[in-house]
């Protein structure tokens, strides 16, 4: 049998944690897969002392988590320390550097810093491996990056985050608010003290950054991505997508149009009929589409010790038997150079939903607006009537540019009949 792979974990909460436990339960399969056995020998973490509810006896032990990369005993690097700076970049860059192989389950630092640590890994000849960054039992990146390399892919999109994708299921099935079903999220533990990263829409972005980047073979571009979160959604448009036949979703898109790559990440409304509309509760979700291959729809849990682990342990089996793909699916000189699109550019229909003084002439007024624009409408729903107060009409547009219906918003929100903010959601097909 070929010499075992040592593995140094860096890490040890979930993702860590997770590796550990999968690589010591399944050590029979692991070695049948590898074609030898992988196991863990050095790790670090900020506490000796802490009960993690598995041993680390007999291992070596790195305060600092950079010295683990120069441990000569160590062939292979995990990092699951978390966050795009600190230790975990300074890690994943000494790793390369000493040329061992990295994985990491890291989607914010390969979504900020996924360009450099790609080329030094290229340059030293090393494999890294992220299937754990995006999705995480389910296996997108090889998706990607292998089974549909033949193919151009025209889109990619997903349900990425389990924790928004939760609090829009159970505000559907229970008629609640955001603010009370974010607050239950956080006791079940679904969703983070500080839940910015998940509801504002940055954990998508960051993982919808990696995938454009695979699907279109070009380097990793998060600053490009428009970010929309979660916070403006409430139970009535919840109400009023199923009344018109849609579901609310969290979607990161990535889409190759004529002029380029369009990267958003916002609440869409996509139809019912749509199999990623059946997607709910903490599950994820990611559809590519190819020229060849058509759609194909990957589902599962995106988060999670066993998940996670299970793809970090993937990665690891690729390094055992040596297989080494480029990190973009092509080497740097082969990456596109295709323009990013803004999001003003976009083209696609709408979802409004406007408070306004019932009296007349208040729809004339806002249809006016549109017209001006060259905003069509498809359909409207206005429901209850009490003159004088406040009340939600709901318009759905044909398919026009982002650009004219931020300024129609504009001018409508402008109208002394409009109570609040409009509601705007992009529609999708799904």
């Amino acid at each position: 049998m070929n010499r075992p792979l040592s593995v140094g974990v860096a890490g040890l909460g979930t993702v860590g944690g997770g590796v550990l436990k999968m690589l010591r339960d399944n050590a029979a399969i692991v070695t049948a897969r590898a074609g030898r056995p992988v196991a863990v020998t050095a790790v670090s973490a900020r506490d000796r002392s802490r009960d993690r509810g598995f041993s680390v006896a007999g291992l070596r032990w790195y305060d600092d988590a950079v010295a683990l990369a120069s441990d000569p005993g160590v062939d292979v690097v995990v990092e699951a320390i978390g966050g795009s700076e600190g230790p975990a970049r300074h890690l994943a860059e000494a790793a390369i550097a000493a040329g061992k192989p990295l994985v990491t389950a890291n989607k914010a630092l390969l979504a900020v810093h996924g360009g450099y640590l790609s080329r030094s890994a290229e340059e030293h000849g090393v494999a890294l491996g992220f299937e754990a960054a995006v999705a995480g039992g389910i296996p997108a990146i090889k998706a990607l990056r292998e089974g549909l390399s033949g193919n151009r892919i025209a889109a990619v999109m997903g349900i990425l985050n389990g924790t928004c994708n939760y609090i829009m299921t159970q505000m559907r099935e229970h008629g609640r608010e955001f603010a009370e079903v974010l607050a239950d999220a956080q006791k079940l533990g679904y969703a983070e003290t500080d839940p910015s990263f998940d509801i504002d829409g940055i954990d998508t972005a960051h993982k919808l950054a990696i995938l454009a980047a695979l699907a279109f073979g070009r380097p990793v571009a998060f600053e490009d991505v428009h970010v929309e979160g979660i916070r403006r959604i409430s139970a009535a448009d919840i109400a009023f997508a199923s009344e018109l036949g849609y579901r609310i979703k969290l979607l990161g898109i990535a889409r190759r149009t004529e002029a380029g790559i369009e990267t958003r990440v916002h609440p869409c409304m996509v139809p019912l009929a749509a199999p990623i509309a059946r997607v709910d509760g903490v599950f994820n979700a990611v559809v590519a589409e190819g020229d060849f291959a058509g759609r194909v729809m990957l589902e599962g849990r995106g988060a999670g010790e066993g998940p996670t682990a299970s793809a970090v342990v993937a990665d690891l089996i690729d390094i055992a038997r040596n297989r080494l793909t480029p990190v973009w699916g092509a080497s740097g000189v082969a990456l596109s150079s295709e323009p990013a699109v803004p999001i003003g550019s976009h083209i696609g229909a709408y979802y409004l939903r406007l408070m306004v003084v019932d009296r007349p002439g208040v729809i004339a007024d806002v249809t006016a607006i549109l017209r001006d624009m060259g905003v069509s409408l498809e359909s409207m729903l206005q429901r209850g009537r009490s003159l004088g107060e406040a009340v939600p009409v709901v318009l759905v547009t044909h398919e026009t540019r982002e650009s004219a219906m931020r300024a129609a918003l504009d001018r409508i929100a402008a109208l002394p009949t409009v109570m609040e903010a409009p509601s705007m959601i992009r529609i999708e097909a799904g």
